[in-house]
């Protein structure tokens, strides 16, 4: 595996850092991708500059230590899940609309592997979720954060009078993160890309089966499945 492999798409021009963080960028980028396919309680000093073919002193200019290297590494991930999932979506109009691109795009950078090992969080969640310290605190935050964002966008929705009244907004933002995390888990143990299709079938299932009349019409997954591919970023040549 070198570096050139763990690039993936290229990331939005909003998104890039000023001139003088660039190498920052482009070394945690790496990073981020690396962590997604090996995990991040693996990702040190020494095996980021053996991807990189760069000297371990010039990776300590940048990261004094591993914890160090893991929480900016973490702290990136989280602006580009913010930069593919959050901002997309939040430009939908509010209500149902924006709840749907909220787990849309959830999936979407899942299958057009925006991180190269998959969802990034998922698989730091599942290997920080029995250890201490600041970089699983990070972990934590950033999950509690996307939990929250789901919630309010849940209610959200029945305050524009999308969704039934008796909705219990953090149950349903709890049970769609439930569905979308056991189709990461699925795709990535067994390697089945009908997991993606499977839950957005059953997340759409669940929210028409709490719309009311004042709803507006949700994507039928054969549309949504083509405006999925065609909004794919490519991949750098």
């Amino acid at each position: 595996m070198t570096a050139a492999t763990l690039t993936g798409p290229p990331w939005p021009a909003k998104f890039r850092a000023p001139k003088g963080a660039r190498t920052r960028e482009s070394i945690l980028h790496v990073a981020v991708n690396l962590a997604s396919l090996e995990g991040l309680q693996g990702l040190t000093i020494g095996r980021l500059a053996e991807e990189l073919k760069m000297s371990k002193s010039g990776l300590f200019a940048h990261f004094g230590s591993k914890e160090e290297l893991q929480l900016a590494t973490v702290e990136m991930a989280r602006q580009v899940f913010v930069e593919y999932v959050i901002h997309p979506a939040l430009a939908e109009p509010e209500g149902v609309p924006r709840l749907w691109a909220l787990c849309d795009r959830w999936v979407d950078h899942v299958e057009s592997r925006v991180f190269a090992g998959g969802c990034f969080f998922t698989a730091a969640s599942f290997e920080f979720d029995s250890r201490s310290g600041p970089v699983r605190d990070r972990i934590v935050d950033a999950m509690r954060t996307w939990l929250g964002i789901l919630s309010e966008a849940v209610d959200r929705a029945q305050k524009c009078g999308h969704l039934k009244s008796g909705v219990n907004a953090d149950q349903l933002a709890f049970e769609i993160y439930s569905l979308a995390i056991g189709s990461h888990w699925v795709h990535g143990l067994f390697g089945d890309r009908k997991a993606f299709s499977n839950v957005r079938t059953m997340i759409l299932s669940r929210l028409r089966g709490l719309a009311t009349s004042k709803c507006p019409r949700l994507p039928s997954q054969k549309v949504d499945r083509q405006r999925s591919l065609n909004r794919r970023p490519k991949q750098r040549s």
